[in-house]
């Protein structure tokens, strides 16, 4: 299976705007109404890193320019001046759109280092922030929009206790509920089921009240050995929900893996891929101003059967890869008979 980078990469940058200076990556990307439009996280300092998110859009799914020149969600607008909002994911679900993303109350100082994960520091902040455990954990968030530029609270999604993040709906109610991937970082050891964080899932009748989540997919390969996590919201095929997740090494590589869940129970894994499917290979995969060798979907469009994968890369822009979504159901589906 051949997936394409496109020639323009990275094809989405900082600048511009005070608040999307330092960087720009890991976008939620949707097509709706003949349009794609792209929600990216972004920074305009590294010290702290405070994160926003902005509204762009696109005819062609390539060339993307801002529909506001200010963030359509901030963690201001939570109750949250010293925090940072995190890589959103996004599915319309009847004629609204929701919105996932990670919240941690207070944002970090980053120092690249040009060869692997930044130095951090605790920056000190007024009022008592950041002098609580739980000002540092990372709490998901769910809101819902009808026109992408106004955001309304719908619930935490996660325990205030844990970090949590990697929060997605189905793009659809399953069997009358709503389901939602999750990745509870202190969910490991014996009683888990896992040794390292992993993939869960979890169903609502409303949207704010979730049940317990249950183990979904764990790591099983080498090049996932540190952690998993869902990537991109899942897309119905005739096959089953598919989901990309990444996987990372323990020498902090990110990479990115595909799997099949059944379209009635997305509980039951219908296949996986053994190996991963895209890894960091160019220079803007390797190289950035802060963690080097990372590849992180976290929006993919299916426009004309072409999956249309949007991508951060090493936490300094935004990419896009395409595959054919034939390609990779064959790829995922004879990887499944072979076992």
């Amino acid at each position: 299976m051949k997936i394409t980078r496109h020639p323009e990469n990275p094809i989405v940058v900082p600048g511009i705007y005070e608040w999307r200076l330092a960087t720009v990556f890991n976008p939620a990307v949707i097509k709706d109404n003949g349009k794609f439009y792209m929600i990216e996280r972004t920074a305009g300092s590294l010290t702290p890193c405070k994160n926003f998110l902005g509204l762009l859009e696109s005819e062609d799914g390539v060339h993307f320019t801002h529909v506001v020149d200010k963030p359509v969600v901030t963690p201001d607008m939570l109750g949250f001046p010293y925090g940072s909002v995190q890589d959103p994911r996004i599915v319309k679900i009847d004629d609204t759109f929701y919105m996932t993303f990670a919240l941690r109350p207070c944002a970090m100082n980053y120092y690249p280092t040009g060869t692997g994960i930044p130095e951090r520091s605790i920056p000190k902040y007024p009022d008592g922030w950041g002098e609580e455990e739980g000002h540092w954990l990372t709490r998901s968030i769910l809101m819902s929009s009808r026109n992408l530029t106004d955001w309304e609270y719908v619930c935490t999604t996660t325990p205030l206790e844990i970090n949590d993040r990697n929060n997605m709906l189905f793009p659809e109610r399953i069997g009358g509920k709503y389901a939602l991937l999750r990745r509870p970082e202190e969910y490991i050891g014996e009683a888990f089921g896992t040794d390292q964080a992993a993939i869960w899932i979890t169903y609502s009748g409303d949207l704010k009240n979730w049940e317990e989540p249950k183990l979904l997919a764990k790591a099983e390969s080498e090049w996932e050995g540190k952690k998993i996590g869902s990537s991109t919201p899942p897309i119905r095929t005739e096959h089953g929900w598919l989901l990309l997740y990444h996987g990372v090494d323990s020498n902090i590589v990110y990479r990115v893996g595909a799997m099949l869940l059944d379209l009635e129970d997305p509980s039951k894994v219908i296949a996986r891929t053994k190996d991963f499917i895209m890894e960091p290979e160019t220079y803007y995969e390797k190289f950035g101003y802060q963690i080097p060798n990372v590849i992180f979907p976290t929006g993919c469009v299916l426009d004309e059967g072409i999956l249309h994968i949007y991508y951060g890369v090493t936490d300094t822009a935004i990419a896009l890869a395409t595959v054919p979504l034939s390609d990779m159901l064959d790829h995922l589906l004879a990887g499944a008979q072979q076992s």
